[in-house]
């Protein structure tokens, strides 16, 4: 859904144990905290996996019951597509979750320490803290048939981006080697230009070819 600041900031009560996730490829890293910013436990380290998951499920349930906490809301970059199988896991759960901008993320670290330096544990605080302020954004994770076209239209475009290139390519080794060859013929992905291109000669050497030799 679409809210205002006001209107994410009002989401975030006396009773809202807020996670700020910082995201990796194998291990992420969790800090908690309550909407004045008061940090509880020490940051876990969990693996991007189901046993990961579970122990970062079973540490939030210490400290909500620890702390008297109803809700719970998670908080992470969006990076690259690491974030995902967490995210799939934490809707499983009934767990809310959002994300926010790693812009922000990175002009929000000197706030702390003074330091825009990279650290896990930092930057896991820093998210918290963005969630807090309602600076977040509630992603739309498509499920189903939805989720395949969305997936196929990211492979279609990075597919397009590869023909593209190598259709550069090709022209940028007509251009240097076969100068010519468009002027004989209109497209060089036609059956007889490509029948051509496959004897892999250079014009010098194609003049050498018999008639036999161009038909095989």
């Amino acid at each position: 859904m679409n809210y205002n600041q006001n209107q994410k900031i009002a989401q975030i009560t006396s009773e809202t144990l807020i996670i700020g996730v910082d995201i990796a490829k194998f291990k992420h890293v969790a800090r908690a905290q309550d909407f004045r910013g008061m940090e509880f436990g020490a940051p876990l380290s969990f693996e991007n996996t189901k046993y990961g998951f579970d122990s970062f499920i079973d540490w939030i349930g210490q400290i909500s019951r620890k702390q008297g906490m109803a809700k719970v809301i998670v908080g992470m970059e969006p990076t690259g597509h690491y974030w995902l199988n967490l995210a799939h896991f934490l809707r499983e759960q009934g767990i809310k979750f959002v994300v926010v901008n790693p812009m922000h993320v990175k002009k929000s670290k000197e706030l702390d320490d003074n330091s825009p330096t990279k650290n896990d544990v930092k930057d896991a605080r820093v998210i918290a803290q963005l969630v807090k302020d309602g600076r977040y954004a509630e992603p739309n994770i498509p499920q189903g048939v939805y989720a395949e076209l969305r997936v196929a239209r990211k492979i279609r475009d990075l597919l397009s981006v590869d023909l593209q290139a190598v259709q550069g390519q090709i022209h940028n080794w007509l251009d240097r080697y076969f100068p010519e060859f468009l002027t004989v013929f209109k497209d060089w992905e036609g059956k007889a230009a490509l029948q051509l291109l496959k004897l892999n000669q250079l014009p010098n050497e194609l003049v050498k070819l018999s008639d036999e030799e161009y038909s095989l």
